[in-house]
């Protein structure tokens, strides 16, 4: 509506980017911007005195026709150690998940490592889980703003 009491959210650059996830698509409210990516309300700070919030995710990384299934819960400095070409997608879980993984596609793993063959049955477990988000990245910004909005 012209007379600004629209309701629906305008999708539009963020006046500055994003304090949490650093994005620069934004949602714009009459009541406030939120980040488009991960949610955040623009102008509110984490809190620095607290540690950064704990998110065990379970990654896939391709290098090549090869995909590797780990887990972490710091995404850039584990990533940072391993070669690879690409993150594929991120799913939320610790070593349990993981492992769970790592049984479902068996007949696809290379040696003993926590490296598979990227074959059909991973590809299509990797598309289901990065349906809706262009960017795995997004999903874990997302994740990060989400518990910190928990902690209050």
């Amino acid at each position: 509506m012209e007379d600004g009491t629209d309701t629906d959210g305008v999708t539009d650059l963020l006046p500055a980017p994003c304090r949490l996830c650093g994005s620069r698509v934004g949602v714009r409210y009459p009541s406030g911007w939120i980040c488009a990516i991960c949610e955040w309300r623009v102008g509110e700070l984490p809190d620095g005195e607290l540690a950064p919030p704990r998110i065990d995710v379970v990654y896939y990384l391709r290098l090549g026709d090869r995909l590797k299934i780990g887990t972490t819960a710091n995404p850039r400095r584990r990533f940072g150690q391993l070669r690879h070409d690409e993150v594929v997608a991120f799913e939320r879980g610790d070593r349990v998940i993981e492992q769970r993984r790592h049984r479902e596609f068996a007949e696809l793993r290379l040696g003993s490592s926590e490296w598979f063959g990227f074959d059909e049955p991973l590809r299509t477990h990797v598309t289901v889980l990065g349906a809706g988000a262009v960017d795995p990245w997004n999903l874990w910004a997302r994740w990060v703003s989400q518990t910190l909005a928990l902690r209050g």
